[in-house]
């Protein structure tokens, strides 16, 4: 069997491919098993004192303590409330700008063309920066206004992306049936290119949430600040790599689980799912005089028959 791009793989091509995928996974299990031994090695400190290694229980004993789960805890509920508001704000800017980037008027097109590239190309953290010490806004609210204006612009452009590739009937037939064409935007093209562009918005959201960490350099206590600098701060630099370790998982299972849920909204809104809005092969017509000859014929026969 053959492809379009390449040739089916034979069976020495395939037993090849085999031998590679175990010899790399031997690699990659042997180079984690060294890492978890390096991290677990005692090792010597600058005053020649000798530190026991990460696995070691006074490593971990902290976390027998309540706080230290109750400051991790408030960590994430404020990392999560600066991407959740951020969000909002990044998907209703995302509209906006989307709009205002396909507009037919060149005067609402040109200037929010060059705003849209002003954002995308300032990075989040000067932005961050610019708006605390400009505008005195605090920490949270320099956090917010800096992650939904970046990410606004990046959704706005996969959402004119999405509004570009429709056929360019769906707009004819819009203004065709006396839509303006505003109305024949908001009401016919922006909800398919947005069905079409959600999987790229979740995985935009990811990177949103990813991104709240970059609030530590503004003093803003989320989880990466919680877990870095203040726990450590507080019960010694002994316990950093272990606080670290805990925020880095609590980190991973935040993006994976938005991840997860953008390949699930991949699968369902996919072409295989049959769910996005497209060309659709009507269905044949049965031929209405074909039909009444039959049953003419029909009919005749059976008179025939009778008589």
């Amino acid at each position: 069997m053959t492809s379009v791009l390449y040739d089916a793989p034979g069976p020495r091509a395939r037993a090849r491919s085999r031998v590679i995928s175990v010899v790399g996974i031997v690699i990659i299990l042997g180079g984690l098993a060294l890492l978890v031994l390096a991290l677990g090695a005692p090792k010597p400190n600058a005053n020649g004192a000798v530190q026991p290694g990460l696995w070691d229980p006074t490593r971990w004993d902290v976390f027998t303590d309540v706080q230290v789960w109750r400051s991790i805890g408030e960590g994430v509920l404020a990392t999560l409330r600066m991407a959740g508001v951020a969000a909002v704000i990044a998907l209703v800017l995302g509209v906006v700008f989307s709009f205002a980037r396909a507009a037919d008027h060149k005067a609402i097109a040109i200037p929010a063309a060059i705003i849209l590239e002003f954002v995308r190309g300032m990075p989040v953290l000067l932005m961050m920066l610019f708006i605390l010490l400009v505008f005195s806004s605090g920490q949270y609210w320099a956090g917010v206004a800096a992650l939904g204006l970046y990410n606004g612009a990046i959704i706005g452009e996969a959402l004119r992306a999405g509004i570009q590739s429709l056929p360019r009937g769906q707009r004819e037939a819009g203004l065709a049936i006396g839509l303006t064409p505003l109305s024949t935007r908001f009401r016919i093209e922006f909800p398919q290119a947005f069905r079409q562009m959600l999987p790229i918005i979740i995985a935009q959201l990811v990177v949103l949430l990813k991104d709240t960490s970059l609030a530590f350099v503004v003093g803003y206590s989320e989880l990466l600040r919680v877990g870095a600098r203040n726990l450590p701060d507080y019960f010694g630099n002994r316990y950093f790599f272990s606080f670290f370790l805990v925020v880095l998982v609590i980190y991973l299972a935040m993006n994976l689980s938005l991840s997860w849920f953008a390949r699930f909204i991949a699968r369902r809104s996919g072409p295989k799912s049959g769910k996005l809005i497209g060309p659709v092969a009507p269905e044949p017509i049965p031929d209405s005089s074909l039909s009444a000859g039959a049953g003419v014929g029909a009919g005749a026969d059976g008179g025939d028959s009778g008589r």
